[in-house]
């Protein structure tokens, strides 16, 4: 995994409040996302091209999967 020696500030939506969400963490090189109840758990690692990607998927909603 891509890290350096800072600490990862890790962020969840807002709308999330309380409940279970991911969180993400920017790095150098991409995204870090993890299971916010499960912090020391796995990490899926996205380079920031795929992020940005994944982000305009759910924009226009074609992530959906095929009914």
């Amino acid at each position: 995994m891509a890290e350096n020696n800072n600490p990862l500030v890790w962020r969840k939506a807002a709308i999330c409040g309380n409940t279970t969400c991911v969180e993400v963490a920017f790095i150098a090189d991409g995204i870090l996302v993890r299971d916010s109840e499960d912090p020391s758990g796995a990490r899926l690692e996205f380079g920031s091209a795929d992020w940005r990607t994944f982000l305009a998927g759910l924009r226009i909603d074609s992530l959906t999967p095929p009914r």
